[in-house]
Protein backbone atom coordinates (compact mmCIF):
# COMPACT_ATOMS: atom_id res chain seq x y z
CA UNK A 1 0.00 0.00 0.00
CA UNK A 2 1.32 3.44 -0.94
CA UNK A 3 0.59 6.67 0.91
CA UNK A 4 1.82 10.26 0.96
CA UNK A 5 4.13 11.24 3.80
CA UNK A 6 6.04 14.33 4.93
CA UNK A 7 9.73 13.49 4.97
CA UNK A 8 13.22 14.93 5.39
CA UNK A 9 16.25 13.45 3.65
CA UNK A 10 18.95 15.19 5.71
CA UNK A 11 19.31 16.86 9.11
CA UNK A 12 17.56 20.25 9.25
CA UNK A 13 16.22 19.81 5.73
CA UNK A 14 12.68 21.11 5.12
CA UNK A 15 9.87 18.56 5.12
CA UNK A 16 8.58 17.64 1.66
CA UNK A 17 5.77 15.37 0.48
CA UNK A 18 6.81 11.99 -0.85
CA UNK A 19 5.25 8.60 -1.50
CA UNK A 20 6.10 5.76 0.87
CA UNK A 21 5.00 2.14 1.02
CA UNK A 22 3.34 0.64 4.07
CA UNK A 23 3.58 -3.08 4.71
CA UNK A 24 0.77 -5.48 3.90
CA UNK A 25 -1.57 -6.02 6.84
CA UNK A 26 -0.41 -8.95 8.99
CA UNK A 27 -2.86 -11.11 10.99
CA UNK A 28 -2.45 -8.92 14.11
CA UNK A 29 -2.27 -5.57 12.31
CA UNK A 30 -4.61 -2.59 12.08
CA UNK A 31 -4.57 -0.30 9.03
CA UNK A 32 -5.32 3.26 10.20
CA UNK A 33 -6.27 6.25 8.08
CA UNK A 34 -4.45 9.08 9.85
CA UNK A 35 -6.52 12.21 10.39
CA UNK A 36 -4.45 14.31 12.83
CA UNK A 37 -0.93 14.04 14.24
CA UNK A 38 0.83 16.20 16.81
CA UNK A 39 4.12 18.05 16.39
CA UNK A 40 6.39 17.36 19.34
CA UNK A 41 9.78 18.64 20.56
CA UNK A 42 11.11 15.11 20.03
CA UNK A 43 10.23 15.47 16.34
CA UNK A 44 12.39 18.60 16.24
CA UNK A 45 15.23 16.71 17.93
CA UNK A 46 15.00 13.87 15.42
CA UNK A 47 14.99 16.26 12.48
CA UNK A 48 18.10 18.00 13.81
CA UNK A 49 20.01 14.76 14.49
CA UNK A 50 22.02 13.10 11.74
CA UNK A 51 21.83 9.81 13.65
CA UNK A 52 18.05 9.77 13.21
CA UNK A 53 18.23 9.51 9.44
CA UNK A 54 18.52 6.38 7.36
CA UNK A 55 18.14 8.04 4.00
CA UNK A 56 14.72 9.49 4.88
CA UNK A 57 12.87 10.39 8.06
CA UNK A 58 9.07 10.61 8.37
CA UNK A 59 8.25 12.02 11.85
CA UNK A 60 4.96 11.83 13.74
CA UNK A 61 4.24 9.67 16.79
CA UNK A 62 1.05 10.97 18.45
CA UNK A 63 -1.84 10.47 16.09
CA UNK A 64 -5.51 9.69 15.72
CA UNK A 65 -7.57 8.29 12.89
CA UNK A 66 -10.07 5.65 11.82
CA UNK A 67 -9.60 1.96 11.19
CA UNK A 68 -9.62 1.05 7.49
CA UNK A 69 -8.94 -2.68 7.75
CA UNK A 70 -7.82 -5.30 10.27
CA UNK A 71 -5.86 -8.53 10.11
CA UNK A 72 -7.50 -11.93 10.39
CA UNK A 73 -6.51 -12.38 14.06
CA UNK A 74 -7.71 -8.95 15.24
CA UNK A 75 -10.83 -9.08 17.40
CA UNK A 76 -10.86 -5.75 19.27
CA UNK A 77 -11.18 -3.38 16.30
CA UNK A 78 -13.38 -3.14 13.22
CA UNK A 79 -13.31 -0.80 10.21
CA UNK A 80 -14.60 2.65 11.09
CA UNK A 81 -13.51 2.57 14.74
CA UNK A 82 -12.02 5.85 16.04
CA UNK A 83 -8.53 5.06 17.33
CA UNK A 84 -5.33 6.64 18.63
CA UNK A 85 -1.69 5.52 18.48
CA UNK A 86 1.35 6.77 20.39
CA UNK A 87 5.12 6.53 20.06
CA UNK A 88 5.35 2.74 20.50
CA UNK A 89 4.11 0.32 17.84
CA UNK A 90 5.54 -3.00 19.07
CA UNK A 91 7.56 -4.69 21.80
CA UNK A 92 8.90 -8.16 22.57
CA UNK A 93 5.71 -9.05 24.44
CA UNK A 94 7.44 -11.63 26.62
CA UNK A 95 9.71 -9.79 29.08
CA UNK A 96 8.68 -8.88 32.61
CA UNK A 97 7.90 -5.31 31.65
CA UNK A 98 5.73 -6.24 28.68
CA UNK A 99 3.81 -8.84 30.66
CA UNK A 100 3.03 -6.22 33.31
CA UNK A 101 1.62 -3.80 30.73
CA UNK A 102 4.71 -1.58 30.72
CA UNK A 103 5.76 -2.07 27.10
CA UNK A 104 7.42 1.36 27.21
CA UNK A 105 10.12 -0.25 29.36
CA UNK A 106 10.50 -3.40 27.23
CA UNK A 107 13.80 -5.08 28.07
CA UNK A 108 14.54 -5.52 24.36
CA UNK A 109 13.50 -1.88 23.77
CA UNK A 110 10.14 -1.09 22.16
CA UNK A 111 9.73 -0.47 18.44
CA UNK A 112 9.20 3.25 17.98
CA UNK A 113 6.60 4.74 15.65
CA UNK A 114 9.38 6.18 13.53
CA UNK A 115 13.09 5.59 13.45
CA UNK A 116 12.67 2.08 14.89
CA UNK A 117 13.24 -1.37 13.42
CA UNK A 118 10.31 -3.62 12.62
CA UNK A 119 10.59 -6.77 14.73
CA UNK A 120 9.67 -9.07 11.82
CA UNK A 121 11.25 -7.72 8.63
CA UNK A 122 13.81 -5.28 10.18
CA UNK A 123 12.64 -2.39 8.02
CA UNK A 124 12.84 1.15 9.42
CA UNK A 125 9.54 2.45 10.73
CA UNK A 126 8.17 5.64 9.16
CA UNK A 127 6.03 7.98 11.23
CA UNK A 128 2.48 9.24 11.07
CA UNK A 129 2.90 12.51 9.22
CA UNK A 130 1.27 10.52 6.48
CA UNK A 131 -2.06 9.39 5.13
CA UNK A 132 -1.97 5.83 6.49
CA UNK A 133 -0.22 3.81 9.18
CA UNK A 134 -0.16 0.03 9.70
CA UNK A 135 0.39 -0.97 13.32
CA UNK A 136 0.16 -4.04 15.54
CA UNK A 137 -3.24 -4.16 17.24
CA UNK A 138 -1.73 -4.30 20.74
CA UNK A 139 -0.59 -0.69 20.27
CA UNK A 140 -3.83 0.73 18.92
CA UNK A 141 -6.18 2.35 21.43
CA UNK A 142 -9.89 3.06 21.44
CA UNK A 143 -10.43 6.80 21.15
CA UNK A 144 -13.44 8.44 22.82
CA UNK A 145 -15.61 9.63 19.93
CA UNK A 146 -17.03 12.39 22.13
CA UNK A 147 -13.72 14.27 22.17
CA UNK A 148 -12.30 16.55 19.47
CA UNK A 149 -10.03 14.26 17.46
CA UNK A 150 -7.29 16.81 16.80
CA UNK A 151 -7.10 17.72 20.49
CA UNK A 152 -6.78 14.03 21.47
CA UNK A 153 -3.60 13.47 19.41
CA UNK A 154 -1.18 15.08 21.94
CA UNK A 155 -2.59 12.91 24.71
CA UNK A 156 -0.70 10.03 23.07
CA UNK A 157 2.67 11.57 23.94
CA UNK A 158 2.48 14.61 26.21
CA UNK A 159 -0.59 13.29 27.98
CA UNK A 160 0.61 9.77 28.71
CA UNK A 161 4.07 11.02 29.71
CA UNK A 162 2.58 12.93 32.65
CA UNK A 163 -0.33 10.55 33.30
CA UNK A 164 1.72 7.46 34.09
CA UNK A 165 3.65 9.09 36.98
CA UNK A 166 0.38 10.44 38.39
CA UNK A 167 -1.26 7.03 38.30
CA UNK A 168 1.84 5.24 39.61
CA UNK A 169 2.02 7.55 42.63
CA UNK A 170 -1.72 7.58 43.32
CA UNK A 171 -2.50 11.24 42.67
CA UNK A 172 -6.01 12.00 43.90
CA UNK A 173 -7.99 14.06 46.43
CA UNK A 174 -5.63 15.45 49.04
CA UNK A 175 -2.53 15.28 46.84
CA UNK A 176 -0.52 18.50 46.67
CA UNK A 177 0.82 18.52 43.13
CA UNK A 178 3.38 20.90 41.67
CA UNK A 179 3.84 21.45 37.93
CA UNK A 180 6.93 23.18 36.56
CA UNK A 181 6.38 24.85 33.19
CA UNK A 182 3.19 25.46 31.21
CA UNK A 183 3.71 23.97 27.77
CA UNK A 184 2.58 20.81 26.00
CA UNK A 185 3.25 18.55 29.00
CA UNK A 186 2.67 21.17 31.66
CA UNK A 187 -0.81 22.29 30.68
CA UNK A 188 -1.97 18.66 30.55
CA UNK A 189 -0.36 18.00 33.94
CA UNK A 190 -2.46 20.76 35.46
CA UNK A 191 -5.67 19.71 33.73
CA UNK A 192 -5.28 16.01 34.56
CA UNK A 193 -4.08 16.59 38.11
CA UNK A 194 -7.03 18.86 38.85
CA UNK A 195 -9.47 16.30 37.39
CA UNK A 196 -7.96 13.65 39.67
CA UNK A 197 -8.74 15.86 42.64
CA UNK A 198 -5.27 17.21 43.41
CA UNK A 199 -4.52 20.73 44.62
CA UNK A 200 -2.22 22.05 41.90
CA UNK A 201 0.56 24.61 42.18
CA UNK A 202 2.20 25.87 38.99
CA UNK A 203 5.79 27.12 38.88
CA UNK A 204 6.60 29.44 35.99
CA UNK A 205 9.29 31.94 35.06
CA UNK A 206 6.65 34.11 33.35
CA UNK A 207 4.31 36.18 35.56
CA UNK A 208 2.12 36.66 32.50
CA UNK A 209 1.15 32.99 32.57
CA UNK A 210 -0.59 33.28 35.94
CA UNK A 211 -4.08 33.63 34.49
CA UNK A 212 -3.47 30.82 31.99
CA UNK A 213 -2.39 28.51 34.81
CA UNK A 214 -5.42 29.34 36.92
CA UNK A 215 -7.69 28.88 33.92
CA UNK A 216 -6.31 25.36 33.49
CA UNK A 217 -7.18 24.54 37.11
CA UNK A 218 -4.19 25.55 39.17
CA UNK A 219 -5.01 26.70 42.69
CA UNK A 220 -1.67 28.49 43.15
CA UNK A 221 0.96 30.03 40.89
CA UNK A 222 4.55 30.66 41.96
CA UNK A 223 6.94 32.75 39.87
CA UNK A 224 10.10 30.68 40.24
CA UNK A 225 12.44 33.67 39.82
CA UNK A 226 10.90 35.21 42.97
CA UNK A 227 13.12 34.01 45.82
CA UNK A 228 10.62 34.96 48.52
CA UNK A 229 7.81 33.10 46.75
CA UNK A 230 9.96 29.99 46.39
CA UNK A 231 10.94 30.14 50.06
CA UNK A 232 7.26 30.37 51.00
CA UNK A 233 6.53 27.23 48.95
CA UNK A 234 9.23 25.18 50.69
CA UNK A 235 8.16 21.73 52.06
CA UNK A 236 4.61 22.20 50.77
CA UNK A 237 4.09 19.57 48.05
CA UNK A 238 3.81 15.79 47.77
CA UNK A 239 4.70 15.48 44.10
CA UNK A 240 6.29 17.75 41.51
CA UNK A 241 6.18 17.11 37.76
CA UNK A 242 8.93 19.09 36.04
CA UNK A 243 8.19 19.51 32.31
CA UNK A 244 10.92 22.01 31.37
CA UNK A 245 12.73 20.75 28.27
CA UNK A 246 16.07 22.55 28.76
CA UNK A 247 18.78 22.02 31.35
CA UNK A 248 18.01 23.78 34.63
CA UNK A 249 18.62 23.54 38.36
CA UNK A 250 16.41 20.93 40.04
CA UNK A 251 17.34 21.92 43.59
CA UNK A 252 14.61 24.58 44.04
CA UNK A 253 11.94 22.02 43.14
CA UNK A 254 13.34 19.36 45.45
CA UNK A 255 13.13 21.90 48.25
CA UNK A 256 9.42 22.54 47.77
CA UNK A 257 8.73 18.84 48.41
CA UNK A 258 7.45 17.72 51.78
CA UNK A 259 8.57 14.57 53.61
CA UNK A 260 8.88 11.58 51.23
CA UNK A 261 7.95 13.73 48.25
CA UNK A 262 8.95 12.87 44.68
CA UNK A 263 10.19 15.05 41.83
CA UNK A 264 9.57 13.62 38.36
CA UNK A 265 11.87 15.22 35.80
CA UNK A 266 10.13 14.59 32.47
CA UNK A 267 11.13 17.42 30.14
CA UNK A 268 14.93 17.43 30.15
CA UNK A 269 16.48 14.01 29.60
CA UNK A 270 20.13 15.04 29.73
CA UNK A 271 22.57 14.86 32.62
CA UNK A 272 21.72 16.58 35.90
CA UNK A 273 23.76 17.44 38.96
CA UNK A 274 22.20 17.55 42.41
CA UNK A 275 23.43 17.85 45.97
CA UNK A 276 22.60 14.69 47.88
CA UNK A 277 21.54 16.79 50.87
CA UNK A 278 18.61 18.08 48.78
CA UNK A 279 17.40 14.47 48.69
CA UNK A 280 18.53 13.53 52.18
CA UNK A 281 16.60 16.22 54.05
CA UNK A 282 13.02 15.03 53.97
CA UNK A 283 13.85 11.63 52.42
CA UNK A 284 12.97 12.95 48.99
CA UNK A 285 13.11 11.10 45.69
CA UNK A 286 14.12 12.07 42.15
CA UNK A 287 12.50 10.04 39.39
CA UNK A 288 11.64 10.14 35.71
CA UNK A 289 9.31 8.40 33.27
CA UNK A 290 8.66 8.22 29.57
CA UNK A 291 5.67 7.41 27.40
CA UNK A 292 3.38 4.70 28.78
CA UNK A 293 2.39 1.07 28.53
CA UNK A 294 -0.89 -0.33 27.27
CA UNK A 295 -2.79 -0.32 30.57
CA UNK A 296 -2.06 3.30 31.45
CA UNK A 297 -2.54 4.58 27.89
CA UNK A 298 -6.06 3.19 27.51
CA UNK A 299 -6.73 4.28 31.10
CA UNK A 300 -5.78 7.85 30.13
CA UNK A 301 -8.06 7.90 27.09
CA UNK A 302 -10.96 6.48 29.09
CA UNK A 303 -10.45 9.04 31.86
CA UNK A 304 -10.24 11.91 29.38
CA UNK A 305 -13.42 10.72 27.70
CA UNK A 306 -15.24 10.65 31.03
CA UNK A 307 -14.00 14.10 32.09
CA UNK A 308 -13.92 15.87 28.72
CA UNK A 309 -10.17 16.50 28.83
CA UNK A 310 -8.13 17.29 25.72
CA UNK A 311 -5.03 19.29 24.86
CA UNK A 312 -5.12 22.92 23.78
CA UNK A 313 -3.99 22.77 20.16
CA UNK A 314 -3.44 24.88 17.07
CA UNK A 315 -4.33 22.87 13.98
CA UNK A 316 -2.40 23.55 10.78
CA UNK A 317 -2.78 21.98 7.33
CA UNK A 318 -0.13 19.44 6.38
CA UNK A 319 1.38 21.86 3.87
CA UNK A 320 2.35 24.18 6.75
CA UNK A 321 4.45 21.60 8.59
CA UNK A 322 7.62 23.67 8.15
CA UNK A 323 5.82 26.70 9.59
CA UNK A 324 4.85 24.60 12.60
CA UNK A 325 8.43 23.42 13.10
CA UNK A 326 9.83 26.94 12.85
CA UNK A 327 7.30 28.33 15.30
CA UNK A 328 7.81 25.41 17.70
CA UNK A 329 11.55 26.11 17.66
CA UNK A 330 10.75 29.69 18.74
CA UNK A 331 8.25 28.57 21.37
CA UNK A 332 5.40 30.25 19.48
CA UNK A 333 2.59 27.80 20.23
CA UNK A 334 -0.14 27.44 22.85
CA UNK A 335 0.26 24.61 23.65
CA UNK A 336 0.65 22.02 20.88
CA UNK A 337 0.65 22.04 17.09
CA UNK A 338 -1.38 19.37 15.33
CA UNK A 339 -1.23 18.65 11.59
CA UNK A 340 -4.45 18.03 9.65
CA UNK A 341 -3.63 15.05 7.44
CA UNK A 342 -7.13 14.13 6.30
CA UNK A 343 -6.59 14.91 2.62
CA UNK A 344 -2.83 14.60 2.29
CA UNK A 345 -3.05 11.87 -0.39
CA UNK A 346 -5.61 13.74 -2.45
CA UNK A 347 -3.73 17.03 -2.19
CA UNK A 348 -0.51 15.54 -3.49
CA UNK A 349 -2.35 13.87 -6.33
CA UNK A 350 -3.69 17.29 -7.38
CA UNK A 351 -0.17 18.67 -7.18
CA UNK A 352 -1.20 21.68 -5.11
CA UNK A 353 0.65 20.55 -1.99
CA UNK A 354 3.92 21.61 -3.58
CA UNK A 355 2.82 25.25 -3.53
CA UNK A 356 2.19 25.08 0.20
CA UNK A 357 5.68 23.70 0.79
CA UNK A 358 7.26 26.39 -1.36
CA UNK A 359 8.52 23.84 -3.85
Amino acid sequence: MFTTALSATAPDAPLRPTTIERRDVRPDDVDVRVTYCGVCHSDLHALHSSQSHDGMLVPGHEFVGEVVAVGAAVTDFTPGDPVAVGNIVDSCGTCRMCLSGQENFCVEFPTLTYGGRDRIDSSMTAGAWAGRYVVRDRFVYHRPASLDAAAVAPLMCAGITVWEPMRATGVGPGTRLGVVGIGGLGHLSVRLGRALGAEVTVFTTSPGKTEDAKGLGSAHVVVSSDTNAMDAARDSLDLVIDTVAVEHDLAPYLRVLDLDGTLFSLGHLGSVTIAMTDLLVGRKRLASAGSGGHRFTQDLLDFCGEHGITADVEVLPAAQVNVALDRLTRGDVRYRFVLDLRDIDAVQCRGSIHQGFGL
